[in-house]
């Protein structure tokens, strides 16, 4: 076998799924490490995420008297922005297959506006939905349970916000770069980022909004 099939297979080997390919293999060596650390800080972020939905679980019952979940939450937006994550989620893997194994960008650019788009569609329904809990009473400061739950599900919100902002970053760089390397590996990056939102917004919706109502 030579040299260059065995760097292929090596290539194909390593993160499945979210690998650049062989039409890339220039950046095949370069990305290990940066990719390797995205890792590192997602899982720190993923603890981040994990200490708040403790905390919040433990909340649960603090009210104070106050506006709890049933009172508070609107089930058809909740259900709206899910939706809107998960396309997303969908959209961005089919710009990931795009990179991957297309060589014109106009398909990539495509899925990754439309992700774009989903993302600030998401955005837009939480925050109408924060509005409408603040005119029912429910704000942070009301009970511990409110303190709980504006400290998870909005730094939810701003990691989108910043993956939006990235994406958005990414394709200025685009524009006047072109499909560059930097451009390349940090797609790559966003996509891990994008899909952990996905992960972490399904538990939001399951434990927050539905065992809220339960």
């Amino acid at each position: 076998m030579s040299s260059r099939n065995t760097h292929s297979l090596e290539g194909n080997s390593r993160h499945p799924g979210l690998n650049l390919g062989p039409a890339h293999a220039q950046e095949e060596d370069t990305r290990e490490e940066m990719v390797f650390g995205f890792w590192v800080f997602m899982m720190s972020d993923l603890i981040i995420f994990g200490l708040l939905f403790a905390t919040y679980v433990t909340m649960l019952g603090g009210t104070a008297g106050g506006p709890g979940p049933k009172e508070l939450f609107e089930m058809k937006s909740a259900f709206i922005e899910t939706m809107l994550l998960l396309t997303s989620s969908f959209t961005f893997g089919m710009a990931s297959l795009a990179l991957k194994y297309r060589e014109d960008k106009t398909r990539l650019v495509f899925w990754l506006v439309v992700t774009l788009l989903l993302g600030v569609a998401f955005l837009f329904f939480e925050l109408k939905d924060f509005h409408t809990m603040f005119d029912k009473g429910g704000v942070p400061s009301r009970s511990g349970y409110l303190s709980a739950f504006f400290s998870l599900v909005p730094l939810h919100g701003l990691h989108v916000t910043g993956a939006c902002i990235w994406l958005l970053a990414l394709l200025g760089q685009m524009t006047v770069h072109g499909l560059d390397a930097p451009v390349k590996t940090g797609i790559l990056r966003l996509a891990i980022l994008w899909h952990f939102l996905d992960i972490v917004w399904i538990g939001i919706f399951s434990l927050v909004y539905l065992g809220g109502l339960s």
